[in-house]
């Protein structure tokens, strides 16, 4: 695993709000608004961003956790700007601090966990169903 970021740096990502983004379950569509399940989706890819950078090519990163507080509603069309952050970098684990804004509006905000495995190991694990 590479060294090559600080507490402090970021990542950016955006997304543009479609339909395949909106609120809903096996009884229907919800409301036409990106869904919290998105939301994190996206969350977790912009943390993930850090882990491209990092991971050796017999490594692979996998999530351990997102935290999401969806703040504010994201309408179909709408630009999502995500922003993760670095919190902490402990061994293998990174964490990430992330906000969601369209404009100066505050959509979502939180925590993203992954971390970086040997491939071999996580064949080990998943296979295990163990993580």
């Amino acid at each position: 695993m590479k060294s090559t970021f600080h507490i402090g740096d970021t990542r950016n990502y955006q997304k543009v709000v479609t339909e395949a983004d909106f609120a809903r379950f096996e009884d229907g569509l919800v409301h036409q608004v990106c869904s919290t399940f998105a939301l994190a989706q996206a969350a977790e890819w912009v943390g993930r961003l850090f882990v491209l950078e990092m991971k050796e090519v017999d490594e692979e990163g996998i999530g351990t956790f997102v935290s999401i507080q969806h703040k504010a509603p994201a309408l179909e069309g709408e630009k999502i700007a995500f922003e993760a952050k670095l919190k902490s970098l402990e061994g293998n684990e990174i964490i990430c601090q992330f906000e969601a804004r369209v404009g100066d509006r505050l959509v979502a905000e939180g925590e993203t966990g992954q971390k970086i495995l040997k491939k071999e190991k996580l064949a080990k694990v998943l296979a295990s169903k163990v993580i």
